[in-house]
Formats: structure tokens, C-alpha cells, sequence
């Protein structure tokens, strides 16, 4: 039994920015990833991939309202199920694709997370799902629909639904088994499909679980030795937008903890990533790594070749260090 990684993709990165979400787009994207994936497992690491679905669920609801005079409409956490089997299945093929005859088993797998049904978040909808919208657009359907929706982050509105916190991944010990038959899984897909506990079993509810969340459960339930967030920026930035702005490249998770709690990582970016990976460490985690897909080896080997160029993020438990003439390392 080798090392085991969690790794945590966004569902955005496979739809990227300009693109109309394709399957042949979709498709693409995820042989992408699964280089950087295949690179981890001739390493010898024993891989579970996590990945979002916002964009992919959300266009999902679009068809199943425009498309309900003729079929009924399903629930959202149906919808999360639905996406969970079409991206496992692109990932999968991805990886086959990539690895050829050196591939092992992969499985993609169903997985439902149970979230607490008195959880704050379902009082106050927060994960924005689906396409950008301009604000006008946004407003029409709110009308509409009944949506909620908010500004993402200064990329345009979307619709935004309840993201309650996961407690536990209900798959976990079932993916344990598969990992330790040399397995690679792919699982939580969307954040797991979100269900609570009743008196007659688990029941779904209406929400969107979010991802970073959900493999920091996973991972730790694994007892994982790493756990890899992967985003669309290099490295976590201090200070972003001013000019002191600059990189983390290795930081102490107390350090971690403390420029969170500054309000350096906004909710609706590195906020989550950063507190997963710290909750991750605090329970019993060695390495946090955040990054893109092409620095995913780098950072988590700690080796830089001039085709990389330079590491992303890694939150590890310890002070990292000083040099001689007394600079952190953690900056560049």
C-alpha cells in the first residue's frame, strides 16, 4: 500500500472560461488533468480524485426547468448524482487514455455525504452553480424561477443554493477497501450527494456540498498522507491586489490559521481551500497542497524542474525554516 493523495479538482476547470461546456470540451479538459493525475501515480501515490460539478449541475437545472412540461423535474441532489456519473465517467476514460497499458483499476463511485439538517447554510444559499450571468440576467431569473443569486466574485452572477458541511462520507470504507486493492477511485464527485440521517435511513436534500470540503473529510477519514487542492492560480497569495501581494509557498498551518482569520482568504476564493487544508493537517494530515493542475507533482514532491519553474502552496504542520540571511522561505 503506497502513499494516499486526495485530490480536489473544481468543476470549473473543466469547463474554462470562454468555453460553452462541450462534452468534446469537457472531454479535453479531463485528459488534462489526468496527465497531472498519472504523474502522481507512477510515483507510487494511491489516488482518490474529488471534483466539483457547479457548472455542470447548474446547466443541468437549466435543462431539467426548460424541459418540464415533458419530463418531470428531479431534485438538485438527483442532479448531483447525475453529474457525479457523467464527470466520474470522463475521468475515468481520461485516465485510461493517458496511462494505456500502465493503468490500473479505475473506479468511478457514487458517494453521498450526510450533512447536519439543522446546518446554518440552509437558511443562507452561498454556492453559486451554473453559468455566469450578467446582472440583468441573473435578476430575470430570479423572478422567475425563485432563485437566490449573488455576484461571483467579480466574474458576473450566478445562481447560488444552500452548501451545508459535510460530516461524513458514507462510501469511506468502501473506498478504503478499493484503494487497498491497488484501486484508483474517483469519488465525492460534486462534494458527495448530500443526505441526512432519518429514523427510516438517509434521505437527500437540496444543497451542493462543497468539494475542498468534502475531500478534507474524505482524506482524513483515508488516513491520507496528502491532500492536493487544485485552482486555477499557482500559489495562495498574500495581500492579493496590493503591492505588497506575494506568494505562500510553504507556510506553517499556524501561520495558515492566522492570516485566515486576518481575512486574507475570501469565502468565495481561497477561503475554503485554505481552511480545508488546515483542518486536513489538524487531524492528523502531513502535506496541504494548493496549485494548478501542472505544478500538482512539484509541490507535492518538492521537486522543481526549469519546465515548472516554481512550486505552488504547501501548508505543512511545522515553521518552515529561515535561509542565512534570516528571509522566511515561505515567500518569494
Amino acid at each position: 500500500m503506497g502513499r494516499i493523495v486526495v485530490l480536489a479538482l473544481g468543476g470549473n476547470a473543466l469547463t474554462h472560461q470562454g468555453q460553452a461546456g462541450t462534452h468534446d470540451q469537457l472531454a479535453a479538459n479531463a485528459e488534462g488533468m489526468a496527465r497531472s493525475i498519472s504523474s502522481l501515480m507512477l510515483a507510487g501515490w494511491e489516488v482518490v480524485l474529488v471534483h466539483g460539478n457547479g457548472p455542470q449541475v447548474g446547466n443541468l437545472a437549466l435543462q431539467q426547468e426548460e424541459g418540464s412540461d415533458v419530463v418531470p423535474e428531479q431534485p438538485l441532489f438527483s442532479l448531483g448524482a447525475m453529474t457525479q456519473g457523467q464527470l466520474g465517467s470522463l475521468f475515468a476514460l481520461a485516465l485510461r487514455k493517458v496511462l494505456g497499458s500502465r493503468a490500473p483499476e479505475i473506479v468511478p463511485l457514487v458517494t453521498h455525504s450526510e450533512v447536519d439538517p439543522g446546518d446554518p447554510a440552509f437558511g443562507n444559499p452561498t454556492k453559486p452553480i451554473g453559468p455566469f450571468l450578467s446582472a440583468e440576467e441573473a435578476q430575470a431569473f430570479a423572478a422567475e424561477r425563485g432563485w437566490a443569486v449573488k455576484e461571483d466574485a467579480g466574474r458576473g452572477w450566478r445562481r447560488v443554493v444552500p452548501s451545508p458541511e459535510p460530516v461524513r462520507i458514507l462510501e469511506a470504507a468502501s473506498i478504503r477497501t478499493l484503494l487497498d486493492a491497488g484501486v484508483v477511485v474517483i469519488a465525492a464527485g460534486g462534494g458527495g450527494i448530500p443526505v441526512v440521517p432519518t429514523s427510516a435511513g438517509h434521505r437527500g436534500v437540496d444543497a451542493v456540498i462543497d468539494k475542498d470540503y468534502a475531500a478534507e473529510r474524505l482524506a482524513t477519514s483515508l488516513g491520507a498522507e496528502a491532500l492536493v487542492l487544485v485552482t486555477s492560480v499557482e500559489a495562495v497569495l498574500l495581500d492579493y491586489g496590493t503591492p505588497q501581494q506575494r506568494a505562500m509557498l510553504e507556510i506553517s498551518v499556524d501561520d495558515a490559521e492566522s492570516h485566515l482569520a486576518e481575512g486574507q482568504f475570501p469565502e468565495g476564493s481561497m477561503g475554503p481551500k485554505v481552511r480545508a487544508g488546515i483542518r486536513f493537517l489538524r487531524n492528523g494530515g502531513d502535506v496541504s497542497v494548493i496549485t494548478t493542475p501542472a505544478l500538482v507533482y512539484a509541490s507535492l514532491e518538492g521537486t522543481v524542474s526549469e519546465l515548472e519553474g516554481r512550486p505552488g502552496t504547501r501548508i505543512v504542520r511545522v515553521r518552515p525554516v529561515t535561509d542565512p540571511s534570516g528571509e522566511r522561505r515561505s515567500f518569494v
